[in-house]
């Protein structure tokens, strides 16, 4: 990876436009590769950065470079792959048209297919995996809100990658365990469709005993099914993946008394499949609990809440017409 070389967003969505503009404030080259839509805003405003800590940075649209068009791609040191998983594909074939071969591929993405496949389509690359642990709001007007907190893990290389792209702004940390790291996240990130059937802020849902029982429901049920494939996840937060679901049915005093101290989540932040569904967008629940599903398929046993949750959000996506605002009692129904 070479310094002075810019580092490119690839599908600048709400991670990508917050990690980029981080950058980008803290004097590093940055180019966005983005949807008109977002292009436009960006001219229009800039970007504005806040977070949950109560941080705001401004980037003007004249400190970095943004386009539809893939050419940004040319010259970059770093490129961080910021699509939805079902875009992975597609966008390993336009890095391998327009990257350099030398520039350094990182997946910011949430599911475990990503990786391979990019490996797959961009063969003699270095192609790095990520773990982003927050969530960001896209709140309009050029602003993207942090709404969860956390620092981005990356997959330990002989070039120290996450070292040369960490910043005071951004810490990265690096890890031998990279796999470990994002199973974790995926039992965690199987709560995003629960949220978005409820169309709760997290805050609120995770307040609420009823709710984090189903959520424990459905935590308890994923690990079952990455231990059957013989996993063992790195949990992201301090607690061990297997205490998570005891926890989560704690009482709303108990829980309030040993979690919620370290639960650091703006009153607003909702899921990004939350947003998906709002804004009438695919949602990512084939690659969190479809891969659930298939793992019990492969091993012979019932995932009755994942088939169910996924039901629903397929149902709410047909629909169009944003989150459902389902009850726990309706998400339960006929399980």
């Amino acid at each position: 990876m070479t310094q002075d070389r810019p580092i490119v967003v690839a599908g600048a969505g709400s991670i990508g436009c917050y990690v980029g503009g981080v950058f980008a404030h803290a004097g590093r080259r940055v180019s966005l590769l983005a949807r008109p839509r977002v292009i436009a805003e960006i001219e229009r405003f800039g970007l504005t950065l806040t977070s949950l800590q109560g941080s705001s940075r401004h980037v003007s649209s004249r400190q970095i470079t943004f386009s539809e068009d893939p050419g940004v791609l040319d010259g970059a040191g770093v490129v961080l792959v910021t699509v939805k998983s079902a875009d992975t594909a597609a966008i390993a074939e336009t890095i391998a048209r327009h990257a350099p071969p030398d520039a350094v591929i990182v997946s910011l993405q949430n599911g475990i297919a990503n990786l391979p496949l990019l490996r797959e389509r961009l063969p003699g690359r270095t192609v790095l995996a990520a773990m982003v642990p927050f969530n960001v709001i896209a709140a309009g007007k050029g602003q993207f809100h942090r709404a969860t907190s956390g620092d981005i893990v990356i997959e330990r290389d002989a070039a120290d990658t996450a070292a040369r792209l960490s910043t005071v702004e951004l810490p990265m940390r690096a890890t031998d365990n990279i796999a470990g790291v994002q199973w974790g996240k995926l039992i965690v990130n199987l709560n995003n469709a629960i949220n978005a059937l409820s169309g709760l802020p997290l805050r609120e849902q995770l307040s609420r005993r009823d709710w984090r029982k189903l959520f424990a429901d459905q935590f308890a049920e994923g690990l079952a099914a990455i231990k059957a494939e013989g996993i063992n996840p790195v949990s992201p937060t301090p607690l061990p993946s297997s205490w998570t679901p005891h926890l989560l049915r704690l009482p709303d005093a108990l829980f309030t008394l040993a979690l919620a101290p370290s639960m650091k989540i703006d009153p607003q932040a909702r899921s990004s499949m939350w947003e998906d569904l709002e804004r009438r967008r695919r949602t990512e629940i084939d690659y969190l609990q479809g891969v659930i599903i298939g793992i019990a398929e492969r091993r012979g046993f019932a995932t009755p809440l994942s088939r169910r949750i996924l039901a629903l959000i397929k149902d709410a996506e047909a629909a169009g017409r944003g989150s459902p605002r389902l009850t726990v009692s309706q998400i339960r129904a006929d399980i």
